[in-house]
């Protein structure tokens, strides 16, 4: 199941893969009439009373947040009516280039960590292509103990992996630039050495055969400088995490082949589990420091995009294919986390606005940062939308039921009720229509199988929906204040991922949201009292921003149910069984060599 797909494309699939004119173009019509279509819709509506300036600004908004919503819409149409097609692979025999896989960590947990690699190593040695494959351990931890421990649990995975020689560890003193700068360190001083770079993160997970097949690729076609897979999100406990996870193995590769489709060679980079060419990546993606100060000025956040925008201007061709499983990761288990990792990617995207206009850039990769930034700003519009909306009353001129002269019956407005609803189930048909399309045609190709079946996956899907439905405007009062405190100038700084327990207490739960809810109750009674008829349409956004608290504690609690399987809960891969076993033999020994400290320092005290 997570092996790669060892086939190669048609002509013509390659052809429309690297020619993606045709899906760009479809996606920015369609989405360009959607939005247009809603745009005159409500306009026709705010005119029913008389057209005012708070009517236009209601359309404006409207059009720009339906043609967002649509454009991630179309995205996943063209990930159902297309097929991976990966690069032309001619490479049958042997590998002959060298490649590094790179782990940077920061502040983790060097016992996990370590063992993902020695799962990896064996995973990879398995292939009998180990030989050609070095790991390299790139250390940015602040913390002194840990970096004590993960010097020591390094010495283990030598000694378990018998792999003097073949694996490094390197600690910074200095973290400038963070991981993108510990990665380009290593690069310059030591990418010599290698042909290939394998990039993951420290969570992440590969299949050995999987990163054979990538190095097969990028061997057999020399013009390409960076290979991205798409990670699948695995081992997630709780409501959220299961719900997330779900979510990303059912929607996730439909909606990566569109991408795929629509960037071609102009492809994205997510910064990790992906595979690049050295000498492409030295000579072309070194970052610069932006001037000024944080959040703006510095070191680049989002480094990826960037990155494959630098491939991309020099000429090389950056791909993902969709095609290739036996690659994993994990991610949040609950809102809170999910909100701090969403602050750093917020405020590495917006910094992007300085980038729009870098020399040199392909067109398609100003779009992509034009499209991260919108990302993050697309909450704006519906929350001006929504004020607007509030105050849309006190603008309106007064009825005139005597329009005609002379005329002795009055004449009342045309209700334009029938459109008001209209609009409003097309823009929720947006948001839900390319999920039931995923789930039909997930059943009519029989990949349901892999989720528990039909009848399972949709109940799967229909859970996750209420539940992204009633998150989702707790995520959105997250995302704007990312905006906003970026905006105002305030540095997020890069926080450490919390990998331990997730489960968050109601107090602690309002502790981390007591102002979600205080906004919630603001906006109910704003609306009551200055427009009541908006009442009913604003519930389902207020009520999930006033039950914060209760909504992020409960979705951090272990899952229960037998919803959200996913083809990694009912096959597990190799590697992760593989890697579940060291763990736990790991884990084993520290345990006991607490309990020889412990017995140790008994008996100094006796003495």
């Amino acid at each position: 199941m997570t092996t790669p797909v060892a086939r190669g494309p048609s002509a013509p699939d390659r052809a429309a893969r690297d020619r993606p004119a045709v899906p760009r173009a479809v996606a920015i019509v369609l989405s360009l009439v959607a939005g247009a279509g809603a745009f005159m819709l409500f306009l026709q509506f705010g005119a029913s009373d008389g057209l005012d300036f708070i009517d236009v600004l209601r359309s404006v908004l409207i059009l720009i947040s339906t043609w967002w919503l649509a454009w991630g819409a179309v995205q996943g149409l063209l990930g159902l009516t297309t097929h991976a097609a990966p690069p032309l692979r001619k490479l049958d025999g042997p590998l002959t280039e060298r490649c590094v896989v790179i782990v940077p960590v920061y502040n983790e947990d060097p016992v996990t960590t370590f063992s993902r690699i020695a799962a990896m190593d064996e995973s990879l040695q398995a292939t009998g292509q180990g030989h050609l494959f070095h790991f390299a351990i790139l250390s940015d931890s602040r913390n002194d103990a840990i970096a004590a421990r993960e010097r020591l649990w390094f010495l283990r995975l030598i000694e378990d992996r018998k792999a003097e020689g073949r694996m490094f560890y390197r600690r910074r003193t200095d973290n400038k630039g963070k991981k993108a700068g510990n990665v380009e360190d290593f690069i310059m001083k030591s990418g010599g050495a290698y042909d290939l770079a394998l990039i993951l993160d420290a969570d992440s997970l590969m299949e050995g055969a999987t990163i054979v097949e990538m190095a097969r690729r990028m061997q057999a076609e020399p013009d390409i400088g960076l290979l991205q897979t798409l990670p699948v999100v695995t081992r997630a406990e709780t409501r959220f995490g299961r719900a997330m996870q779900f979510s990303a193995a059912f929607h996730s590769p439909v909606f990566a082949r569109g991408l795929a489709m629509m960037q071609g060679r102009t492809g994205p980079f997510w910064g990790h589990n992906a595979i690049v060419r050295v000498r492409a990546f030295a000579e072309s993606c070194g970052l610069p420091e932006l001037r000024g100060k944080p959040p703006f000025g510095g070191h680049i956040m989002s480094h990826d995009y960037v990155e494959a925008a630098l491939l991309a201007r020099a000429g090389w061709r950056v791909r993902l294919d969709d095609d290739l499983g036996g690659s994993f990761e994990e991610g949040p288990e609950n809102l809170v986390d999910h909100a701090k990792r969403d602050r750093r990617w917020c405020q590495g995207n917006l910094q992007h606005v300085r980038l729009l206009n870098a020399p040199g850039l392909k067109p398609w990769s100003r779009f992509v940062f034009f499209q991260g930034i919108m990302a993050y700003i697309s909450p704006l519009f519906w929350i001006g939308f929504m004020l607007a909306s509030i105050a849309a009353p006190f603008y309106a001129p007064p009825p005139d039921y005597f329009p005609e002269p002379y005329w002795p019956f009055p004449i009342f407005p045309q209700a334009e009720t029938s459109k008001a609803i209209g609009l409003a189930i097309g823009v929720f048909g947006l948001l839900i229509l390319p999920k039931f399309a995923v789930a039909l045609h997930a059943a009519m190709s029989g990949r349901a199988k892999q989720f528990g079946g039909a009848l399972r996956a949709f109940a799967s899907m229909m859970a996750e929906l209420l539940f992204s439905s009633l998150a989702a405007p707790v995520l959105l009062a997250y995302q704007t204040r990312s905006v906003f405190q970026v905006f105002m100038g305030r540095d997020g700084g890069w926080p450490t991922n919390n990998r331990g327990d997730a489960r968050l207490s109601v107090g602690e739960a309002f502790a981390a949201s007591h102002w979600i809810v205080s906004t919630g109750l603001l906006g109910l009674a704003i609306t009551w009292y200055l427009a009541p008829g908006l009442v009913v349409w604003m519930l389902p956004v207020l009520v999930p921003m006033m039950l914060a608290p209760v909504i992020i504690s409960w979705s951090s609690r272990p899952a229960r149910s037998g919803l959200f399987a996913t083809p990694t809960d009912l096959n597990e891969a190799p590697v992760m069984s593989r890697q579940r076993e060291i763990l736990g033999v790991w884990e084993s020994e520290m345990i006991a060599m607490k309990d020889v400290s412990i017995l140790l320092e008994a008996t100094r005290a006796s003495a």
